[in-house]
C-alpha cells in the first residue's frame, strides 16, 4: 500500500467517532420509538415526534441507513432495522441506556485525552474532572443512575449467554461476588434450577438487586461484604466484569479471597471481555483502552490473567469463549507462587 493509500485509510480510522456520535443523537432523540419495523415513517413526521429539524434529521438518517441502524425505502421514509430495535425502550434487553453511558462525556473526554495516560506514571480521573470516580457519580447523580443503569442492560444482554456456557454444576452454590442487581446470579439460578445462589456485594449496593422479583425466589440470599477481605463459601464463584476494574495487586487480593472461599473441588470463573492473544479486531481491545484512559485497571488476555492467578494461589485450567465479548476463565485452588 502506498502512502497515500495509508493516508486515506488513516482518515477514515479517524473520523470513526462520528459513528458514535451519530448513535448517541439517535438514542437521545428516542427516533426509534416513533420508527415502525415494516411501515416506513416519513423524515417530517419524525421531525415532529422528536423535536429535530427535518433537513438535519435525514442526513442523520441517511449515514445510520449505511450502518444497518435503519432502511430507507426512498429519500423520505424509513423502517427501523432488526438492529436498530435494541434501542427501543421496550426491546429485551433495551440497548438505550448502554449506548448513551458508552457515549457520555465522561467517557469521551477521558479518551480524547488518552494519550495522558500513555505519559503520565499514574494517569486518574480525577486529572480530567477533579475529583476521583466515586465523588464525580456522588455529585453528579443522573451520571451515576445512567452509568449503572447502562451497565445492567450490557450485563443483561450478556447474562444468558455466559450462565450456558460456564458449565454450571446441576446443584450447589454459585456465588455473584460483586454482582450488584444479581442479573448474573438470576441467569445461573434459570439455568439450573437446583442450584442455590449468594449475591455479594456492599451492602448499599444489594439494595439495587431482583432476585426477589422472580421465581428464583427462596433460593438465594444477599450478603453485605467487602471481597477484598472475605466472600461467601461456594462451589462456584462468579467474577463477572469484576477484575477489569482492579490493577493487578487488588485482582490478586480478590482472587485470594476466593480461593479461600472454595468449597472442595470448587471453581472460581472470572467472566471478563479476554484479548485475544492473536492480533484480531475484539471488542476487548476498544475497553481496554477506555479502561485506560479512565481507571486503573485493564481488559487482559489469558496470559495476563494466569500470573494473578498462581499469585493467589489458583491454578487456571481453561477460557471459555462466548459468543459475547465475554470470555469464562476458569480456574482452581492450586499451589501458591
Amino acid at each position: 500500500m502506498r502512502d497515500h493509500e495509508s493516508a486515506l485509510v488513516l482518515y477514515e480510522e479517524a473520523m470513526a467517532f462520528v459513528r458514535s456520535a451519530a448513535l448517541r443523537a439517535f438514542a437521545r432523540l428516542n427516533v426509534a420509538e416513533h420508527l415502525d419495523d415494516e411501515v416506513p415513517t416519513t423524515v417530517s413526521a419524525l421531525a415532529r415526534a422528536t423535536g429535530a429539524r427535518p433537513d438535519g434529521l435525514s442526513r442523520l438518517l441517511r449515514f445510520l441507513a449505511s450502518r444497518d441502524v435503519v432502511r430507507r425505502y426512498d429519500e423520505d421514509r424509513y423502517t427501523l432495522a432488526p438492529v436498530g430495535r435494541a434501542l427501543r425502550g421496550d426491546a429485551e434487553p433495551s440497548a438505550r441506556s448502554g449506548v448513551l453511558m458508552f457515549t457520555d462525556p465522561m467517557f469521551w473526554t477521558t479518551c480524547h485525552r488518552l494519550e495522558s495516560s500513555l505519559t503520565d506514571p499514574e494517569p486518574t480521573f480525577a486529572r480530567h474532572f477533579g475529583e476521583q470516580l466515586g465523588d464525580y457519580f456522588s455529585a453528579n447523580p443522573e451520571i451515576d443512575e445512567l452509568f449503572y443503569e447502562g451497565m445492567a442492560t450490557v450485563s443483561d444482554a450478556e447474562n444468558a449467554i455466559v450462565a450456558t456456557a460456564s458449565d454450571l454444576p446441576d446443584s450447589g452454590t454459585v456465588v455473584d461476588v460483586g454482582g450488584r442487581n444479581g442479573s448474573m446470579l438470576l441467569a445461573a439460578l434459570r439455568a439450573r434450577p437446583a442450584l442455590e445462589g449468594v449475591l455479594f456485594d456492599r451492602p448499599d449496593a444489594l439494595d439495587t438487586h431482583r432476585l426477589d422479583q422472580a421465581e428464583e425466589h427462596g433460593r438465594f440470599k444477599a450478603v453485605g461484604g467487602d471481597f477484598f477481605s472475605e466472600v461467601p463459601r461456594g462451589d462456584v464463584l462468579v467474577l463477572k466484569r469484576i477484575l477489569h476494574n482492579w490493577d493487578d495487586t487488588d485482582s490478586i487480593r480478590i482472587l485470594d479471597s476466593c480461593r479461600r472461599a472454595l468449597e472442595p473441588g470448587g471453581r472460581v470463573l472470572v467472566v471478563d471481555a479476554v484479548v485475544p492473544e492473536n492480533d484480531s479486531e475484539h471488542q476487548s481491545r476498544l475497553m481496554d483502552l477506555m479502561m485506560l484512559g479512565a481507571c486503573t485497571g485493564q481488559e487482559r488476555s489469558a496470559a495476563e490473567l494466569e500470573p494473578l492467578f498462581t499469585a493467589a494461589g489458583l491454578r487456571l485450567t481453561r477460557v471459555i469463549p462466548t459468543s459475547s465479548v465475554m470470555s469464562i476463565v476458569e480456574a482452581v485452588a492450586g499451589a501458591r507462587a
